[in-house]
């Protein structure tokens, strides 16, 4: 496995993602709870630029009719196909068992995926993945 710089800390804001090219494969960074975590830019359904998506919040469990909002800049929505997945675990907020992953793409109907999720390493100011 190799290091590679890829940001400063203070250009990941929480609610945002940078979008980065190493070794042929593209990652986006993202900060959660100050915690930072760094997914491959591919949904697992048909391949869309998942990293892209919109970073929002979800429902939460509630009672019939009530709508409780919750876990704001904690999920991404594929832009093509609105698949959610949680940026923590990668986890799809429908199916758990479907996640991005790091790796071949998936399809619709194809074997569980997931999000690739790639270490990061913290030196002072600076963030690395490793490959």
């Amino acid at each position: 496995m190799e290091k590679y710089w890829v940001a400063k800390k203070d250009e990941i804001v929480e609610g945002t993602c940078k979008i980065v090219k190493v070794k042929n494969s593209e990652f986006g960074i993202y900060k959660v709870k100050g915690e930072y975590y760094a997914w491959r830019n591919a949904c697992p359904h048909f391949g869309a630029p998942v990293c892209k998506g919109v970073i929002t919040g979800t429902r939460l469990p509630s009672k019939v009719y009530e709508y409780e909002l919750g876990r704001e800049n904690e999920i991404v929505r594929c832009p093509w196909h609105g698949w959610e997945f949680d940026l923590i675990t990668g986890e799809h907020l429908v199916d758990p068992g479907n996640k991005l992953r790091q790796g071949k793409i998936g399809y619709a109907g194809a074997e569980q995926e997931r999000l690739g999720k790639a270490d990061l390493e913290m030196q002072s100011d600076d963030i690395y993945i490793w490959l």
